[in-house]
């Protein structure tokens, strides 16, 4: 995977949306590039008393049949390049045909749709890799009855502490029902930005810290890929507040009045970082500034030793011109003292002129 400026080539994708004009409303294609990896289904069952965990690689997932014990069953959907295993998989879920379209929809703004017999949450996963990159990958979240239906990109995400917590017979998310699944999913999302935003602000820091004390020429391209990197993760991340409040708003017999509380909880991070963001955003416009500034003081420094020298030099060069000129009566030049006691003026003005110069505090 190509890396740009130290941001992987999946936060700066180029516009593919070509791919999809003139296509019906609803077609299943695939916009991202990420096609490594096999076509993966992890299906999760928990109950408060049972859990079981199967991975399985068919082309086909049927749901459950009807009949089988209460509890919740977790489907996590890896590979969305194999647009036919999802599109087949949606459909037997009976997902909406612009369901499907935006699960693979690697350019979808985050969002939240709701529908008769299910909710669907789109979001963006964040996080970094082990070389400090960060990486932004589409992740698509259906909510049933009983079932959530999670579809990402590659295999690499953040919900292994809750996959930690399922295993965990006496978690609470084990006593509670699919929607509160949901929360923890996004809980896991949310929770993986404070990391990323932190390594943000690192970054804004020693950037700041380079353009105050050593501000180079390179200092400037260093500005504008950090700058590209703030807003494209504000954009990411900005619409997620919005989408937590419609959930928290919303009336639909999915979302529990319990699992609402839990909700706000992440609505409250979302304005934390929400204000982190903006905050590196302003600092990020203003580091250009502070480097223009930085390099006009040094400049100022450059020109101020040029002028002292220069003045310096200047009423030297005077008495120099003057004895330089061809006059043949000129008394100083019969003198036999005359040349020392020129180069003595000279000298006596040289430091005069230093010591005049420290106290205004010139030098």
């Amino acid at each position: 995977m190509r890396k740009i400026n130290g941001i992987t080539e999946t936060l700066r994708r180029p516009f593919r949306r070509h791919s999809k004009i003139g296509q019906a409303p609803g077609s299943v294609i695939y916009l991202g590039k990420r096609k490594e990896g096999k076509f993966q289904v992890t299906l999760t069952y928990y109950s408060e008393g049972e859990y079981s965990e199967k991975v399985t690689e068919e082309k086909f997932v049927m749901p459950p049949e009807k009949g089988i014990p209460n509890g919740v069953r977790w489907y996590n959907v890896k590979g969305l390049f194999e647009t036919k295993q999802v599109e087949a998989m949606g459909r037997s879920f009976g997902l909406n045909p612009l369901t499907l379209e935006d699960i693979v929809n690697t350019d979808q703004r985050p969002k939240v749709d709701h529908f008769d017999n299910y909710l669907f949450v789109v979001i963006k996963m964040i996080y970094l890799d082990p070389s400090g990159n960060i990486n932004v990958e589409h992740v698509a979240l259906v909510l049933l009855e009983s079932e959530v239906l999670l579809f990402q990109e590659v295999e690499k995400d953040v919900f292994d502490g809750v996959r930690v917590r399922l295993r965990n017979a006496y978690g609470r998310i084990r006593q509670r029902s699919a929607d509160y699944l949901l929360f923890a999913l996004l809980d896991a999302v949310v929770d993986e930005y404070f990391l990323v935003i932190e390594h943000l602000g690192n970054k804004v820091e020693d950037l700041e810290e380079k353009v105050y004390n050593h501000p180079k020429p390179e200092t400037v391209h260093e500005i504008q890929a950090l700058k590209k990197e703030v807003l494209e993760l504000r954009k990411n991340i900005r619409p997620v507040k919005e989408l937590i409040s419609q959930l928290i708003n919303l009336e639909h017999p999915l979302i529990k009045d319990e699992t609402k509380p839990f909700l706000r909880d992440i609505q409250d991070h979302c304005n934390q970082i929400q204000d982190s963001i903006d905050l590196y955003r302003e600092m990020t416009m203003s580091l250009m500034e502070m480097y223009m500034s930085s390099m006009s003081n040094k400049m100022n420094e450059v020109m101020k030793v040029l002028t002292i020298m220069a003045s310096i030099f200047i009423p030297l060069t005077f008495i120099a011109g003057i004895y330089g000129m061809n006059f043949t009566y000129m008394p100083e030049l019969q003198h036999p003292l005359g040349y020392p006691l020129v180069l003595t003026v000279m000298g006596v003005l040289v430091v005069g002129m230093l010591i005049y110069f420290r106290k205004k505090r010139w030098l």
